[in-house]
């Protein structure tokens, strides 16, 4: 615990010198935008001489179009914005009294220039991560490593993002993350959530915005913050697209293909995204296991080899109205087909303290399945007035099913005997069904100059209906195990609306500060357990974000909310899964949801550099604990709520150019400190440590139009949970290569390239210990070719940003 007070203490020390740099000056402040009130990112902000024409001092506008410049002497003065695409636009002249004034000059409109941008060749290398007040956002689009990826791998590889064997998805040490696909929810989690990011490919991907204190109008589900995945959107008139097709090999043999096709037309804006996949993994496991019981010491090591398939095609229809320049409406509809086999087999030798007894253990698990995942949003967004007045409305519709039939064979045979061994067979049938409905509307309203009040309303329900048929097989005779099969049908409706303000004082100090209120109705119906708990309750989550412009290059961010993770849908289903012979799987009714109050201060200095210090417990946190049956020598993975999680971190990130244009590095650390306890039977369990990771990620342009991409990856020892994970590191390459006017695009890439992504895990529970070393096929050679095509002059589409989290609980 000492490490942990010595940590705090650190950050404390550390905002308290920072913000001793306060600074008086006056800000010229304003927004860069097009002739679509839309901001232009990264436009060049230059304060002139009004006689002279001399440049005295300037800024490069953020990537919403938004600058902040230190008010210069008095005098008379006046402003160039220079843009790419754009005509170069100047401002009357105008006077200072002196460097403590300040201006606004509100929006700055842009005309575009269509020959700027035919005559100029771009060479600086877009930054692949850039740090906003509120967010991380890490681009995807265009980059040699993304190219040929998938959406999962992506995800994978971004800051503070580490994804389990099983799906699960922690940020900057801690679970309970909201995944979000432009701005709507995922529907998913866990394997489900991985099943459906495996089959979408990077090509569709713009970025990702990683949101690690979201405030009240976000749901408050999702207790580490919020990661979305921003898919491409149309862009220009006429009509306009690409064509991909990609291959991969590691260790065998995968592929995918696609398009994307949009339609600008009048008042209607129109997308339709295909990918069709043929994808492949496999995962290498070696397994020991030591239980301590009353008759001695038994053991259990296993290797294993899992290998699947998938092909998977998916299709998105989007597609816009203007009813006019104030009001639209628009439906989505993403449609997601796969078919999937799994092969798993162990071989493993079952030892006590008498050597007669040691056993032999062949188990092969085959799963054969059939998943569909069918979404629909209707959403309008009107402008009720001049002066920033909207209302938005939404409604969506989700069903997804999973079909899975699975058969597991089992051989047991002692070592030093010569009777026969003993051969089981049993197979399985899983159908999962999740119906999902929605409602919501959004009002947002300036009140005086700097002022804004948000008030929302929203209404869901899901139905989660999954079954497991177990059945014994003898010579072709199934015979259904009453014992071991189970129905359990799941209902939740949750009630939500909250309010939130936004003002500022002065120059310096703007508040951001709102409440959410969440009532949750739910009910079980278990063919297996007579007595549900309830579920119903109340909950409110405040949210206070302060943010200090201390000077024209430093800011402070101070950040505070609660948030909430409720139990995924099949974490509450109180099956028992049958891994193998020594290995279950099972469900628990009676989790209760886990609630976490974060603390944040971030610094941003010139608009460059970031470091954030976070400070988190989690009440009631949910966790995976290994319990064993030293009877049966079996090992039992369940969720349970385990007592306080205590989460440090702080995360520093530091672009570097060391050729401007040429050569750019984007670079991210973290430490932390995480402290989880729990108690299993009689005994209290504790796991803590002190982490760190380091990510650094190196563009380069190279000559004849090449650019080359080189990420290294260090992840040390942690914790989640109760288990501990040692180092580990890799490295990725990629190379990219545009010809034909850019309209056709090579890529190839190189990822794990000294398959050193190994996964080693181990635990320690009432003295009996689980390690688990495994590796999942990182290493691989991807190739991809992509041609555009285009028709039109550029235009800029609406975002959408609708939140829906509770289709985000339904994976296992």
């Amino acid at each position: 615990m000492k490490k942990m007070y010595y940590f705090l203490l650190v950050m404390l020390f550390c905002s308290f010198v920072t913000s001793t740099y306060a600074q008086t000056e006056g800000i010229l402040t304003g927004t860069v935008a097009d002739d679509k009130d839309l901001g232009i990112g990264f436009a060049n902000v230059a304060v002139l001489d009004a006689a002279t024409k001399a440049v005295v001092t300037g800024a490069i506008a953020d990537m919403d179009g938004n600058f902040r410049i230190k008010t210069p002497a008095k005098g008379s003065y006046l402003l160039k914005i220079n843009s790419l695409g754009y005509a170069t636009f100047q401002t009357p002249a105008f006077e200072i009294s002196g460097p403590a004034m300040a201006k606004d000059f509100g929006k700055l409109k842009l005309a575009s220039d269509a020959t700027a941008l035919k005559e100029v060749t771009v060479q600086a290398l877009r930054p692949t991560i850039v740090n906003e007040a509120d967010k991380m956002v890490v681009s995807v689009e265009g980059t040699a490593l993304a190219t040929g990826s998938t959406a999962y791998e992506v995800l994978e590889k971004s800051p503070g993002v580490w994804v389990d064997q099983d799906g699960n998805i922690t940020l900057n040490g801690k679970g309970g993350v909201q995944i979000l696909l432009n701005g709507k929810p995922s529907y998913l989690s866990g394997k489900d959530l991985q099943n459906l990011l495996q089959g979408m490919s990077a090509e569709n991907l713009k970025n990702l915005e990683i949101i690690t204190n979201p405030s009240a109008k976000y749901d408050a589900e999702g207790t580490s913050g919020i990661i979305n995945i921003n898919l491409k959107k149309n862009e220009q008139f006429g009509l306009n697209g690409g064509v991909y097709a990609g291959y991969q090999y590691n260790e065998q043999h995968t592929y995918t293909t696609g398009a994307n096709v949009n339609l600008k037309n009048g008042k209607w804006n129109t997308s339709v995204n295909a990918d069709f996949s043929n994808r492949s993994r496999f995962r290498d496991l070696e397994t020991e296991r030591v239980v301590n019981s009353e008759t001695g010491k038994k053991s259990l090591t296993q290797d294993g080899l899992e290998d699947g398939n998938r092909v998977s095609p998916t299709l998105r229809l989007a597609t816009d109205y203007d009813l006019n320049d104030k009001h639209s409406v628009g439906i989505v509809a993403n449609l997601q087909y796969s078919e999937y086999t799994n092969t798993f087999g162990t071989t493993g030798i079952l030892r006590d303290m008498n050597p007669a007894n040691d056993t032999l253990i062949h188990s092969t698990s085959t799963a054969n399945g059939i998943y569909n995942n069918s979404t629909f949003n209707l959403h309008y967004t009107g402008k009720l007035n001049e002066t920033g007045t909207t209302l938005s409305a939404d409604v969506d519709f989700a069903t997804i099913s999973n079909e899975e039939e699975t058969s597991m064979l089992h051989s047991y045979k002692r070592i030093n005997s010569t009777e026969p061994g003993l051969t089981n067979l049993f197979g399985t049938e899983n159908p999962t069904n999740y119906k999902i409905y929605s409602a919501k509307t959004d009002f947002a309203k300036q009140l005086g100059k700097k002022g804004k009040l948000e008030l929302g309303a929203k209404l869901s329900q899901v139905i989660s209906d999954n079954e497991l048929n177990f059945y014994e097989i003898n010579d072709d005779i199934r015979t259904k195990d009453l014992g071991r099969s189970s129905h359990f049908i799941f209902t939740e409706d949750i009630l939500a609306g909250y309010v939130n303000y936004t003002t500022s004082f002065g120059e310096k100090w703007k508040l951001q500060t709102g409440l959410r209120a969440e009532q949750t109705f739910a009910e079980g119906d278990s063919k297996t357990l007579n007595d549900f708990p309830d579920r119903s309750y109340l909950n409110f989550f405040p949210s206070v974000f302060v943010q200090q412009q201390v000077s024209e290059n430093y800011q402070i961010g101070y950040k505070y909310s609660r948030r909430i993770s409720r139990p995924y849908y099949g974490h509450l289903n109180p099956f028992v899964f049958y891994i193998d012979p020594n290995t279950l799987a099972t469900g628990n009714p009676y989790l209760k949801p886990q609630y976490t109050n974060s603390f944040e201060v971030t610094q941003m200095f010139k608009q460059t550099y970031n470091l954030a210090l976070s400070y988190a417990v989690t009440k009631d946190f949910i966790g995976e604990v290994p319990v064993s049956n030293k009877e049966k020598n079996q090992t039992i993975f369940e969720r349970r709520n385990m007592d306080d999680f205590t989460n440090i971190e702080a995360t520093l990130v530091a672009p570097v150019r060391v050729l401007p244009g040429k050569w750019e590095i984007n670079n991210n650390v973290s430490m932390g400190y995480q402290h989880f306890t729990v108690k299993v039977g009689e005994v209290t369990e504790t796991t803590e440590q002190f982490s760190y990771s380091a990510q650094s990620s190196n563009n380069i342009s190279l000559p004849k139009g090449v650019r080359l991409e080189l990420t290294g990856t260090y992840q040390g020892p942690g914790v989640y949970g109760l288990f501990e994970f040692e180092d580990q590191w890799w490295i990725d390459a990629g190379l990219k290569r545009s010809f034909l006017n850019d309209k056709l695009t090579m890529t190839m890439n190189v990822t794990d390239i000294f398959r050193s992504r190994q996964l080693k895990l181990n635990t320690m529970v009432d003295g009996n210990s689980n390690k688990i070393d495994q590796y999942h096929g990182m290493q691989s050679l991807r190739l991809h070719l992509r041609y555009n095509f285009n028709k039109g002059k550029a235009f800029e589409s609406k975002k959408r940003n609708v939140n829906l989290e509770e289709l985000n609980r339904t994976g296992n």
